[in-house]
């Protein structure tokens, strides 16, 4: 399953099975020697039998794990198969289809499904489906109900899926973001490239270009696979974006998103970052690179290794010249539209405690979104911000 990362709280965890927690369990407080990422514990969870997966199944796919997606519906009358509307049908809900069929990891959500038999079955039975990837089953995903609404309503234009065994799992050092963030003054005349890919804030458009600066937030990116499948781009390299100005192709518009957030969560500042490259930057040391960009090669990052965006690339930052002195959290979403499917989308964000006094920035706190506990995290959010170069 990949080693973990950051520290490591727990060593030779003894339990009964009937602690309610690990921390209850018989331990050895850990130090540096004691224990290393290559042996971090793992578990495989087995799910009661609930019987959804008899109310869910898949047609027209050349295997078992893909095919247009059929659901079972009750009354008035017998049970009947149906199909559903692809409107807005994603990743998010092939995840949940997946899961209730037993057949692991989305590997695509389709909204057309023309190339598979359409069988016997035409109605649709289900629309409006939006999940958040967590649910069981479909069932427990907001839907319409009995009330179908559907803007293309031929066969072609249901849902369908492909499923896998196994699913990426994208991860940000977030310790890393803490360690490089600072702010530099850049010179328009050296961020013509940077504006035509749309990585300064809109004021930036009203400029007096060559002349003045933008004050930017950098920080580098390590991106971590530490899924079971390697994380490739949605779209094939025959059609990737070539972008003259900087001399790259991007394999994904959106790769990540940067936000400046106030404590209540008003964005007011943003940037984003296109994967013109990924690749496998480094490994593990049992692990090879398989990913390299160079002379138009295959991007991707395999598991086990990860992708280096440094500080000091094109757009690897927040535009924060309009930015007023106050308190905010810095905010990473890795992957934010979910273009490739991954098993758990629930640690792609990143969140940082951060104060700004208009020419310095303090950045600390770091942390996975799903790291803290619930009350952990309510703290983080009412932080009330630095007075004085100690952290309160």
């Amino acid at each position: 399953m990949g080693q973990g990362m950051g520290a490591i709280h727990l060593s030779e965890v003894r339990c009964s099975g009937q602690e309610p927690s690990l921390w209850k369990c018989p331990h050895k407080n850990i130090t540096a020697e004691d224990c290393s990422h290559s042996q971090d514990a793992g578990v495989r969870c087995n799910l009661p039998y609930t019987g959804v997966e008899a109310k869910i199944r898949l047609s027209g796919g050349r295997s078992r794990h893909e095919g247009r997606v059929e659901v079972q519906i009750g009354g008035p009358g017998p049970l009947r198969w149906g199909l559903i509307c692809g409107d807005d049908w994603g990743t998010l809900e092939a995840m949940v289809a997946c899961r209730q069929l037993g057949l692991g990891y989305a590997n695509h959500g389709l909204q057309e499904t023309w190339y598979w038999d359409s069988g016997n079955i035409t109605e649709v039975v289900m629309s409006g489906v939006r999940c958040t990837g967590t649910e069981l089953s479909l069932d427990q995903c907001a839907h319409h109900g009995t009330h179908i609404t559907c803007k293309r309503t031929e066969t072609r234009f249901t849902a369908g899926v492909i499923c896998s065994e196994t699913a990426s799992d994208l991860l940000l050092h977030s310790a890393l973001v803490q360690e490089t963030a600072y702010i530099e003054d850049r010179p328009l005349h050296m961020l013509y490239c940077a504006a035509e890919e749309n990585c300064l804030a809109s004021s930036a458009r009203s400029a007096n270009w060559p002349y003045g600066h933008r004050r930017l937030l950098r920080f580098s990116s390590q991106i971590h696979n530490l899924g079971r499948a390697d994380f490739r781009p949605k779209a094939g390299r025959h059609s990737w974006v070539w972008h003259e100005c900087h001399g790259h192709y991007h394999s994904m518009d959106i790769f990540t998103h940067y936000d400046i957030l106030t404590p209540n969560g008003t964005k007011v500042a943003e940037g984003h970052k296109a994967s013109f490259c990924l690749e496998d930057t480094e490994c593990q040391e049992d692990v090879s690179k398989r990913y390299e960009c160079a002379n138009f090669g295959e991007q991707g990052i395999t598991v086990g290794c990860w992708d280096l965006y440094r500080h000091d690339i094109d757009c690897q930052w927040i535009d924060i010249t309009d930015v007023k002195p106050g308190n905010y959290i810095l905010q990473v979403v890795i992957n934010p539209n979910f273009e490739v499917a991954e098993s758990d989308f629930t640690n792609n964000a990143m969140k940082c405690n951060c104060k700004y006094d208009g020419h310095r920035i303090w950045v600390h706190n770091c942390h996975i979104g799903d790291a803290f506990s619930e009350e952990a995290n309510r703290r983080f959010e009412r932080y009330p911000g630095q007075t004085s170069n100690q952290i309160i």
